[in-house]
């Protein structure tokens, strides 16, 4: 039994000793990982979304009077008045709605109101 023991104990720290060497990390296998991920979180997500951005900005910097847009609450008129901030659009005869720019989320082709 005592020989058995004194076996194990001679062997242990042999065996513990050869384990990690054999599955060491690379030292870089953490940076590369981390490129990866900004690399693929910068073209599925950040990109896209400034493109949006510059698109919608681009939108409202060409709004003008006579401009048949949609708002973002599904609002769909005929722009009358254009401001630094605000805009008015004719809904219906007589009725006429004060938006903020950012809501308008698209421009229609001229004559789209008519045929709704």
């Amino acid at each position: 039994m005592k020989k058995l023991i004194a076996l194990a104990l001679s062997t242990a720290p042999v065996a513990a000793l050869a384990a990690p060497a054999a599955g060491a990390p690379s030292p870089w296998q953490l940076p590369i990982m981390l490129v990866a991920f900004f690399g693929i979180f910068w073209l599925m997500v950040w990109r896209p979304q400034s493109k949006r951005a510059k698109e919608h900005k681009n939108l409202i910097s060409a709004l003008s009077k006579g401009d048949e847009v949609l708002t973002s609450a599904g609002i769909a008129g005929k722009v009358t008045k254009v401001t630094d901030d605000y805009i008015q659009v004719e809904v219906a005869a007589n009725t006429v709605l004060s938006f903020q720019k950012n809501a308008v989320t698209a421009t229609l082709p001229k004559g789209t109101i008519k045929s709704i």
